[in-house]
């Protein structure tokens, strides 16, 4: 089933029922690794969870934004943006978001008999700090896929394509040096083109609030600099670029999917759906809701 309990603007989230719990534990390919739950809560304010016992799951949460904390084996540790952790299964833990700065976060419990290859036992938040060679949308990309795919139902051919996915998934960030390994190839290539490199941190920023700053201390240019360039090669300025970016995303969201317009503002890192929708007007000419209506029309 999808649940809302929690009551962030934008969530999603999912817990497969304990019917389909007990068919993936029974099933030669689904015993091996499987999701039991899985979610995105953006702006999570007031988020907390306290298990005694713990559950009969791993737990990975992974914050693209805010901030939190977690206490586990006696220890407190504390998140930030750019950061995942691992809960292993069994053990108490405690976690929340930080109320004056609200983490938003994927997370997914997963089990299974080879689940265990994807803790690394340390217990301790882990960096996935965005750059040229991050690849953060490739992995987000592959969480929307496992979602979509558990939202449309839970026949076999689903879950276990859900649970492959969940392999690629798990060793982006297990084994992120692999995961980047071949984009770093290709951009040595391209390095020499700033405009690109900078479009793509971009990309990989798209669900947060990037400032002109944060983009110049990666690139390595001053705010003129860059903005002289990007307005030369583009037309926009780097701010007017991400904000078209943002838009791009938003209206194949709005094709592709059934994502209500809250959620889609999540997704693209704009917190006020009102602001959302001017924006989305300003450039495209019609409103969020007009655009989706007209493009089910044309199908």
């Amino acid at each position: 089933m999808i649940r809302m309990s929690d009551g962030f603007s934008g969530e999603r989230s999912i817990s497969l029922p304990d019917m389909i719990i007990r068919a993936c534990e029974n099933d030669g390919l689904l015993a091996n690794l499987y999701i039991t739950d899985i979610g995105f809560y953006p702006h999570a304010i007031y988020h907390y969870r306290k298990r005694q016992q713990g559950v009969a799951q791993y737990i990975l949460i992974y914050c693209i934004k805010g901030s939190g904390w977690y206490h586990i084996r006696g220890k407190r540790h504390e998140v930030k943006e750019n950061q995942y952790f691992i809960i292993p299964q069994g053990e108490a833990h405690e976690y929340a978001s930080n109320n004056h700065d609200p983490w938003t976060i994927y997370w997914v419990h997963f089990t299974g008999h080879c689940a265990c290859y994807f803790d690394d036992g340390s217990c301790s938040p882990i960096d996935i700090l965005p750059g040229a060679t991050s690849r953060i949308s490739d992995r987000n990309t592959i969480f929307e896929d496992i979602f979509l795919t558990l939202s449309d139902n839970y026949n076999i051919y689903n879950l276990r394509y859900a649970a492959s996915l969940l392999y690629g998934f798990l060793a982006s960030f297990r084994y992120l040096s692999h995961f980047r390994k071949y984009n770093s190839q290709q951009q040595r290539i391209n390095s020499s083109d700033i405009v690109n490199m900078s479009v793509r941190y971009m990309n990989e920023n798209i669900e947060k609030k990037l400032r002109l700053d944060d983009l110049c201390r990666f690139i390595g240019y001053s705010p003129s600099q860059l903005s002289l360039l990007f307005r030369n090669q583009t037309g926009h300025s780097p701010h007017n670029y991400f904000n078209i970016l943002k838009i791009q995303l938003a209206c194949k969201l709005l094709e592709t999917t059934d994502l209500k317009i809250n959620q889609i503002c999540a997704k693209v890192g704009i917190d006020d759906s009102y602001y959302f929708s001017r924006l989305f007007t300003k450039t495209i000419g019609i409103s969020p809701k007009k655009y989706r209506c007209a493009k089910n029309e044309a199908k």
